[in-house]
C-alpha cells in the first residue's frame, strides 16, 4: 500500500469576525473524551483526517464509523473506533481514478460501503460526478481494494451535491443537492450500472443540506445543514412529514449518520481534532446508559435550531449561546484591532 501522502501547510491568515466565531464556536463546544463506550461522543484523533465530510456506522464492527477527507484528499476511506476517536484502518481504493471533492459515504443492505464524489463548488461545472463502491472489509487493518467506479448525470442538468444516502432495505442510491435557495432529493436507478451514465431524477425538495443519512429501517431520512437539522418520513421512495432536531453547534457541520442499532444520530464537524457528538432518536429505542434525553445530545455539544430559525423549543437556548459567540467574537476581533492600532 503506498503511503499515505502529507497535506500541503496552509497560511496563518489574521481572522475576521466571521472566522473569529467559528474558532470561538469550535473551543466553545469540545467533544466528550472518549469514555470506553461505543456510540458516545468523540474526538477523532487522526491527524490525517482534518476535514471528516461523511461518516457512516460500521455493519460489521460495532462502534466503528467509516468516514473520508473532502477534496483533493486521495482515495482514502478510515474506519474510526468511537470507543478512542482513533483510525483502526485506512483503505486505499484502486480503480477509481483521482477524487475530485468527496462529499458522503453509505453502507447499503449488501454490506458495500458507497462513496459520493459528488461535490462541485462550482454548482454545475462538471458535466459528471462519480460514486464508488467496495464491500465493507471484515477485517479492520490497513488495505488497499478495488473499487467499482459508477458515474452519475442528474436528470435537470450538472449542480453541487454533499449528501449521499443508500436505501437499507431497497439499496437505491440518493443524493441531496446543496444550494442556500433549496436543493433537491434525486433518486438513482434501481441498480447502479458501469459502462454508462447512471441518471438521478429530482423527486422532493429539500433545503442547504450538508449531509443525510436512512434510519436502520428505512423509515427516516435525516439531513443536515452548517447549523440546523430535520428528519423526514420516507415512504415508498419520497419524504414525508418533518420535524426538527437538536443538532449540536459544530466549527463545521459536515456529516451525520445514524448508530447502526438506530437509537441516536451522531454528528460530525470538519476540522482537525474534530468532534462526534450523538444525539438521541426520538421515540427511538435508547441504548442501556444512555445519557441526554430523547432527541436531544447526550454530551456537551450544545443543541442548535432545528428549523435553523431559532423558533424550535430547543433552539432558544442555541440562539442565546450563539449570540453570545457572535458578541464575543466581536469584542474579541475589534480588541486586536485596537492593540494592533
Amino acid at each position: 500500500m503506498r503511503p499515505y501522502p502529507s497535506r500541503p501547510a496552509r497560511l496563518a491568515v489574521a481572522a475576521p469576525p466571521a472566522a473569529a466565531f467559528l474558532l470561538l464556536l469550535g473551543a466553545a463546544c469540545p467533544a466528550v473524551a472518549a469514555d470506553g463506550e461505543p456510540d458516545r461522543d468523540f474526538t477523532i484523533e487522526d491527524s490525517r483526517i482534518t476535514e471528516s465530510s461523511g461518516l457512516a456506522a460500521s455493519r460489521l464492527h460495532p462502534g466503528v464509523y467509516w468516514t473520508h477527507n473532502d477534496s483533493d484528499d486521495g482515495p482514502y476511506v478510515f474506519a474510526v473506533d468511537s470507543r478512542t476517536g482513533k483510525t483502526v484502518a485506512t483503505i486505499t481504493m484502486r480503480g477509481v481514478g483521482e477524487p475530485r471533492d468527496v462529499e458522503g459515504i453509505s453502507i447499503g443492505p449488501d454490506g458495500d460501503i458507497y462513496v459520493g464524489d459528488i461535490g462541485d463548488n462550482l454548482d454545475g461545472s462538471w458535466s459528471h460526478v462519480w460514486i464508488y463502491r467496495f464491500p465493507e472489509p471484515k477485517a479492520l487493518r490497513d488495505a488497499t481494494v478495488t473499487a467499482t467506479q459508477y458515474d452519475v448525470k442528474y436528470a435537470d442538468g450538472a449542480r453541487n451535491a454533499e449528501a449521499l444516502m443508500v436505501h437499507p432495505k431497497t439499496g437505491r442510491v440518493y443524493i441531496a443537492s446543496k444550494n442556500e435557495d433549496g436543493g433537491g432529493l434525486y433518486e438513482g436507478p434501481a441498480e447502479l450500472t458501469t459502462g454508462a451514465p447512471n441518471t438521478f431524477r429530482r423527486v422532493g425538495e429539500v433545503p442547504w443540506v450538508t449531509d443525510g443519512a436512512f434510519s436502520p429501517d428505512g423509515g427516516s431520512l435525516v439531513l443536515r445543514s452548517y447549523f440546523s437539522a430535520r428528519v423526514y418520513d420516507f415512504e415508498d421512495g419520497r419524504i414525508g412529514e418533518s420535524r426538527s432536531v437538536a443538532a449540536p453547534f459544530q466549527r463545521q457541520a459536515e456529516s451525520v449518520t445514524y448508530t447502526a442499532d438506530g437509537s441516536a444520530l451522531m454528528f460530525g464537524s470538519e476540522g482537525a481534532g474534530s468532534g462526534v457528538v450523538r444525539v438521541e432518536v426520538e421515540g427511538g429505542p435508547e441504548k442501556e446508559g444512555g445519557q441526554g434525553e430523547k432527541g436531544k445530545p447526550s454530551g456537551s455539544g450544545s443543541p442548535s435550531s432545528g428549523a435553523g430559525d431559532g423558533q424550535d423549543g430547543d433552539g432558544k437556548g442555541s440562539v442565546g449561546l450563539g449570540a453570545v459567540v457572535v458578541i464575543g467574537a466581536g469584542v474579541l476581533w475589534f480588541a486586536l484591532r485596537k492593540k494592533r492600532g
